[in-house]
């Protein structure tokens, strides 16, 4: 693993007039370049510990560094200008343009001007948002759109630490996942530590490269990766705060390109004989077999339509309507198998043909390496 780039040791913290900490002496190591999820149900401290790695909350006890740094022996206003923070409700400058939003944190530190509207311009570009917006102020935007700019203003002064606390909370489902997406995307380019605060564990699941669960209190439950997670949980509250389906949720940490092989498939080429097509459909135990013009997928055909036909690829044939990549998840691969009329799916390399999943592939993905029967 790389090195730690945020580290707390003990770290608590207890309000004036409660009886018990927020967070109670919570160890947790988060290194370079790491995606971490912080969960749990409400009062469990998530957005506390997020807080205190700022210090927009500081700690009671215990010690929280950054790049090796303890935060409470520098100015806390300094420790803040290294560190991203994105929030649900954005926190743009509504009497601003989104330009001078994105350059707040620049401003701050003294860029020049060139400087800053350059980085601007990249921001407003790696947000893939549209450049003419940059004079335009946040109350003309869609939400997701501001909570682009608001990650764009987080990332301004290129901080080596992003901390995000439940920013795609405020926005619908089908925009949230774009959002998830998009992050995903400039992490792999990016390589920041983030630190992103949630109470959905699919969520979690989707973003984390390691995910902590914490019980109330600020109690650490389990600190691992979301497929160890859910091939062992530490104990029944993990257990019953990921829920069910478990095996589902594991197909969608997998994609088909982690699978050690992939079948060629019910299919045969176009100058196959129909007793041809007829034969590898039975072995497959089916009642269909596609034909495939070299490595295109051309499409299938039901068995009795093979039967006593000269070539395979005179017989009138269905296109596959649903197709999947290498890069699919297991879990698109099985919604794939559902909505086919052959109950398979077929992967592709934009129109080359790869081959074919079937349920018994996913069934074993399912159950190998699960801790309980």
């Amino acid at each position: 693993m790389a090195d730690a780039m945020i580290e707390l040791r003990g770290a608590t913290k207890l309000f004036p007039g409660l009886d018990h900490p927020a967070v109670d002496a919570l160890d947790l190591t988060i290194a370079e370049g790491e995606l971490v999820t912080l969960v749990g149900p409400s009062g469990c401290g998530k957005t506390t510990t997020l807080k205190m790695i700022n210090r927009i909350v500081e700690p009671t006890s215990g010690t929280i560094t950054v790049g090796g740094h303890d935060v409470m022996e520098r100015p806390a206003h300094l420790v803040r200008r290294d560190i991203g923070y994105v929030i649900q409700q954005i926190g743009l400058f509504p009497h601003h343009t989104i330009a001078r939003n994105i350059a707040t944190v620049p401003r701050l530190l003294g860029w020049e001007d060139d400087r800053t509207a350059a980085r601007v311009d990249e921001l407003i570009g790696l947000m893939g948002l549209d450049p003419g917006m940059k004079e335009r102020y946040p109350g003309e935007l869609s939400g997701g759109q501001r909570q682009r700019v608001g990650v764009a203003r987080a990332l301004a002064a290129d901080p080596p630490v992003l901390l995000m606390d439940e920013p795609y909370g405020a926005v619908d489902p089908l925009v949230r996942g774009r959002l998830q997406d998009q992050l995903l995307e400039l992490q792999r380019d990016l390589h920041k530590t983030i630190v992103f605060v949630t109470h959905d564990i699919d969520e979690a699941m989707r973003l984390g490269d390691r995910i902590a669960i914490l019980n109330l209190g600020g109690v650490l439950e389990q600190f691992d990766t979301p497929e160890e997670l859910l091939r062992a949980p530490a104990n029944e509250f993990v257990e019953d705060f990921l829920g069910g389906e478990r095996g589902l949720k594991r197909l969608a940490l997998r994609c088909v390109a982690d699978l050690p092989e992939l079948r060629r498939g019910s299919v045969v080429p176009a100058d196959a004989t129909g007793a041809d097509a007829v034969a590898v459909a039975e072995e497959y135990g089916g009642d269909w077999c596609g034909v495939l013009d070299g490595d295109h997928l051309r499409g299938w055909a039901w068995v009795d339509q093979f039967r006593g036909a000269a070539r395979a690829g005179d017989v009138d044939t269905r296109r596959f309507r649903v197709g999947i990549t290498r890069d699919s998840t297991l879990r698109e691969a099985l919604d794939a198998m559902v909505r086919s009329s052959t109950g398979v799916a077929a992967v592709f390399d934009g129109d080359r043909y790869l081959g074919m999943l079937q349920l018994g592939d996913l069934t074993a993905e399912i159950t190998t390496g699960s801790a309980h029967p």
